[in-house]
């Protein structure tokens, strides 16, 4: 286990910096010019574009701009905003509220998406599996934008339950409904992914020896059954918690929260290129760590995945 660790560690290299080669070529590479409108209606003065020039290593190839880049980057510098203001900065403010809404999210779509599954792929069809598949598949067809805005009008203007805007501490309480929001489409497919999965497993020539074995149902499913159909649904939770932290611009949006995707979204209009790379980059690198546990975690679920 600890040299298949250490080579999937090794294998990151290559991976973090093609993708973050790549968003800083999409970012800083780019024509034109990146202080347009940066002094209001009027250009900007050549010394302050000179010195702007040469803070940002614009006047190198591209190459060489992305591994002075990475260079600080390995010593935790992610940049500086045109204002002056550290990127890690904005990051540490942002960063807890985006973190407790993704985390909301992945327990409701765990949770609800697994026992809906479970529930039908155990039972097989019939009108509970009917109803399953028509929700899960109603939400599919829901953008999120509208799932948050409908929730906010009945729960909030409407009934009074909630409140419409999340407050600036963005309380966990305050976070399920946004959280509802966020996972909702996942919630969909992780209910449909167990359900497959179960219902795949259960003809399995394993399930029918446990069975014949005369052992009890209930260790047929949870030991037997189970680690096994749980593995996809594992792989589909772990690398969703990066898509949910990096795709949370629009739940963000609509429920006023002070998170990731507000402060991407803000630095893409206002074309901040070190924030936007910043941010992206640290999202990177959350993708790659949530897929290792998850392959690492396989292990734990199959006993029959040995990493020799």
């Amino acid at each position: 286990m600890g040299r298949y660790v250490l080579r999937r560690l090794l294998q990151l290299i290559p991976v973090f910096i093609g993708t973050t080669f790549i968003i800083y070529a999409l970012v800083w590479a780019l024509p034109g010019d990146p202080f347009a409108g940066r002094c209001g209606d009027r250009p900007c003065p050549p010394a302050y574009v000179a010195e702007m020039t040469e803070k940002y290593n614009l006047d190198d190839p591209v190459f060489v701009q992305y591994f002075k880049y990475l260079w600080q980057l390995l010593q935790g510098d992610f940049g500086e905003t045109y204002s002056g203001i550290q990127v890690s900065q904005l990051v540490a403010n942002a960063y807890p509220v985006t973190i407790r809404l993704a985390v909301v999210a992945l327990v409701i779509e765990a949770v609800i998406g697994i026992a809906a599954g479970v529930l039908t792929g155990l039972r097989g069809r019939g009108f509970l599996d009917n109803l399953v598949l028509i929700s899960t598949l109603f939400l599919i067809s829901l953008p999120v934008f509208v799932t948050g805005f409908v929730l906010q009008v009945v729960l909030g203007t409407e009934l009074g339950i909630i409140r419409p805007s999340v407050s600036s501490q963005a309380t966990w309480g305050e976070l399920i409904v946004p959280g509802f929001v966020l996972g909702s489409l996942s919630m969909a497919y992780v209910a449909r992914l167990t359900r497959t999965s179960l219902m795949e497993n259960k003809r399995a020539d394993y399930v029918r020896t446990a069975v014949a074995k005369g052992l009890e149902p209930r260790r047929v499913v949870w030991v037997h059954l189970m680690r096994n159909s749980i593995i996809p649904v594992l792989t589909f939770l772990g690398t969703d918690l990066g898509t949910l932290m990096g795709g949370a611009i629009v739940t963000e949006g609509v429920f006023n929260i002070r998170g990731i995707g507000g402060l991407i979204y803000d630095a893409i209009l206002t074309q901040e290129g070190a924030t936007v790379t910043g941010i992206v980059t640290l999202l990177v690198l959350v993708y790659l760590v949530m897929n290792l546990l998850v392959d690492v975690l396989y292990a734990v679920l199959d006993p029959r995945i040995r990493y020799d």
